[in-house]
């Protein structure tokens, strides 16, 4: 096995137990990617047990001139964690200290510990925690704060950041700060900056109590403008589902032929609802809103009338991302947010975008939320990669026409860097620029993502 010695990993060695640092090359292999993207094997890997830990990391890899990447579960859809350079990857996944504080409804967990983790110790005392991300089995604390993620119910419940009351992060420099959400809300900055500007290395995390009751439908429609305008119409109307799903007809299918769960091969639509709270009947009555609202757009309804029929119908949607692979070996997952009355007309361009184009372009999301995933399906053997590119842009510049922004949960990452200038302008780019060196001057911290590079006047004017 390949080995690597250097300043920097004498320095880490000697800092940190050996079975915290990855110097071998087979070891370093397994964190050069995230789920979308490899990047560059890191120079070395740290698994830090405590902040103390991550003090170390940090300032060994600064000493050494080395850039730092934080990691979590490496579940990420934006190539947000896949090291551009020979780095130093800080990987969070043995962090996992969690401790539930039922009476102020409320828990502090390490970045490592996986998210559906928070809910499942918060059940015994009668609370929740509502952020799931469809890879709430894996993904961890860290990485949804980094990406500010949400899931099927943020609609109603919101996102990472809603959930969040404190924090601890490491800087760039090792020293350790804590937060809270008051002020310079510094810790709402932090909350999806990929990071770039620290590394989280604690967060208290807010908890509610579950509702008493659900009810779930899934409705199908003949065309995918139908299903958004049934979404425009069930809120506009004063429904706010928990959960408001969109798969169109290639997604059904991916799902069906790897779960076979009966679900309806011929729609070129499908919405996944459900309504919860504390008040059976106002429950069942906000579902019939949108039972309503999906009828008179064409849809055809089901309503679920067992818990097993509805929790069939959510591990659909749950099962979409693995079940992709069927139709090609690798994909690029937009993660456009536009407004709701933009709906209609988004999903039709997009599908028009897709059926012009030579790849297999499939949608789904929280449509509830406005926030769509339209995925490129292609072969990295066969196809061409700046192909994939250019169509992610011309989704990317439906969102922005619409009033939409380029990302909802997924991050901006490696992969949608070069549309913030179609998304940003010039002045408010150079803002954000600010922020990070304000906390990053030297770019040590995740170089290489979210923000593209600046265009100097001078190439501006040989351009023109």
């Amino acid at each position: 096995m390949t080995t690597t010695r250097s300043p920097l990993t004498t320095d880490l060695l000697r800092a940190l137990r050996p079975h915290q640092v990855l110097t071998h090359l087979s070891e370093r292999l397994s964190y050069r990617y995230d789920a979308i993207q490899f990047g560059v094997t890191p120079l070395a890997v740290v698994l830090p047990e405590t902040t103390a830990d991550v003090v170390a990391a940090v300032r060994a890899a600064k000493a050494a001139g080395i850039p730092i990447i934080g990691r979590g579960a490496a579940s990420g859809l934006s190539g947000g964690v896949t090291p551009l350079q020979e780095s130093l990857v800080i990987s969070f996944t043995r962090m996992t200290n969690l401790h539930i504080f039922p009476q102020r409804r409320g828990a502090v967990a390490q970045p490592g510990v996986v998210t559906l983790k928070v809910s499942e110790a918060a059940k015994p005392h009668g609370l929740m925690y509502p952020p799931d991300p469809a890879s709430f089995r894996t993904s961890t604390i860290g990485g949804n704060l980094g990406e500010n993620a949400g899931g099927p119910m943020c609609f109603k419940y919101g996102v990472t950041g809603d959930y969040v009351k404190a924090m601890e992060f490491v800087d760039v420099d090792g020293d350790v700060h804590r937060l809270t959400r008051d002020c310079y809300d510094l810790a709402g900055l932090l909350i999806g900056s990929e990071g770039t500007l620290g590394l989280i290395t604690e967060a208290t995390l807010r908890l509610i109590a579950p509702p008493k009751f659900s009810c779930t439908l899934m409705a199908h429609f003949a065309e995918v403008g139908q299903a958004a305008e049934a979404v425009s119409s069930a809120i506009a109307a004063g429904a706010v589902p928990s959960k408001l799903e969109f798969m169109d007809r290639a997604c059904t299918n991916a799902v069906e032929d790897y779960m076979h769960l009966g679900l309806p091969r011929e729609a070129e639509a499908v919405l996944l609802v459900d309504t919860d709270g504390n008040d059976s009947q106002v429950v069942d009555a906000e579902l019939e809103l949108v039972a309503q609202a999906c009828g008179a757009a064409g849809g055809t309804v089901r309503r679920a009338t067992t818990p097993a029929e509805a929790d069939a119908l959510w591990q659909a949607r749950r099962s979409i991302s693995p079940s992709l692979g069927r139709i090609r070996p690798q994909r690029m997952n937009e993660d456009i947010v536009v407004p709701r009355s933009s709906l209609p007309d988004v999903v039709r361009e997009i599908r028009a975008l897709g059926d012009a184009s030579p790849f297999q372009l499939v949608q789904f999301g929280h449509i509830g939320d406005g926030n769509l995933h339209p995925n490129i399906m292609f072969d990295p053997r066969t196809e061409s990669s700046e192909a994939v590119h250019e169509l992610a842009r011309e989704i990317a510049l439906v969102a922005i026409r619409h009033g939409g922004v380029l990302s909802g949960e997924h991050g901006i990452g490696t992969m949608k860097k070069d549309f913030m200038r179609d998304a940003v302008d010039p002045v408010t780019l150079e803002v954000l620029r600010d922020v990070k060196r304000g906390l990053d001057a030297g770019n040590w911290l995740n170089p290489g993502k979210i923000l593209p590079e600046a265009v100097s006047p001078s190439t501006l004017a040989g351009d023109s």
